[in-house]
């Protein structure tokens, strides 16, 4: 078993299904686009073990707490392992974590968006380390994200 998914099996987590698009969407767009030595993943939402996108749903600051939307960056870092891994074959072929970029659907006032994305960005770094995990990152509040799920994260990774 490669090593990074040996990783997340100890750690208990597993990668999600291909995404089930929700009724009334439509996503006229590649989730992963490799080119060269790059991958460039489009933004992701959190989903469950089943590929349907999860809840809680709504405002960090308002709906949900911080540990709340902590953990949503978890399971969007799952959801986009998971499509690296069908779009690679292997996570291990990431040599490196180049940017991540957080939007964090946010009620007025709600300043903790960092807090929030380091639920993103901690299980990035422990399953690749703080050379090849290690990443740029930008972890923003934004008035609204698509069927108000609290997390949307896109990132940019360097491929072996």
């Amino acid at each position: 078993m490669a090593k990074i998914e040996a990783k997340l099996e100890q750690m208990g987590l597993k990668l999600p299904k291909p995404l089930v698009t929700p009724a009334g969407l439509t996503l006229p767009f590649k989730h992963v686009i490799v080119r060269g030595n790059r991958a460039y993943i489009s933004g992701h939402a959190p989903q469950d073990p089943e590929g349907n996108i999860c809840g809680p749903f709504g405002k960090v600051g308002r709906e949900l707490t911080v540990e709340q939307g902590y953990e949503a960056a978890k399971l969007v870092a799952l959801s986009i392992l998971g499509d690296l891994k069908r779009e690679l074959g292997d996570l291990d072929r990431v040599s490196q974590w180049l940017r991540a970029l957080g939007m964090v659907n946010v009620a007025p006032g709600f300043n903790k968006t960092t807090l929030v994305i380091n639920g993103f960005s901690e299980l990035i770094l422990a399953l690749y380390g703080p050379e090849r995990g290690g990443h740029t990152r930008s972890a923003v509040g934004m008035a609204e994200l698509p069927i108000d799920i609290p997390v949307e994260i896109e990132a940019e990774v360097e491929i072996a």
